[in-house]
């Protein structure tokens, strides 16, 4: 990553890594990680952010293979990148334990 794209990293909301320490967090090791947050927790901004420091493929890539992504953020980006929400993990994987809060 270039220094570039850390100052794209910086410049996400703080709300959405408030639980960790976010120079910890490498860009390209804990893509699916960062994917998750801004698409579940973001702003529009940081969505913008996000695919400017993945670009949309790769940013697709990365969400289709995380496990628990919840559906609005599913078929946002399933709509956004013209893709069927049956080629996301989170689409054909259950979870064991389901939600109590069905929004």
């Amino acid at each position: 990553m270039g220094e570039n794209n850390c100052d794209i990293f910086e410049s996400f909301s703080e709300f959405l890594f408030w639980d960790i320490d976010r120079t910890q967090l490498d860009p390209e090791r804990n893509s699916q990680f960062i994917v998750k947050r801004v698409l579940e927790y973001g702003l529009f901004d940081d969505w913008q952010l996000l695919v400017q420091l993945y670009g949309l493929k790769r940013l697709t890539n990365e969400a289709k293979q995380i496990r628990s992504l919840d559906r609005k953020s599913m078929f946002f980006v399933a709509a956004i990148a013209d893709v069927k929400p049956e080629e996301f993990r989170c689409y054909t994987t259950n979870q064991s334990i389901p939600q109590h809060w069905n929004f």
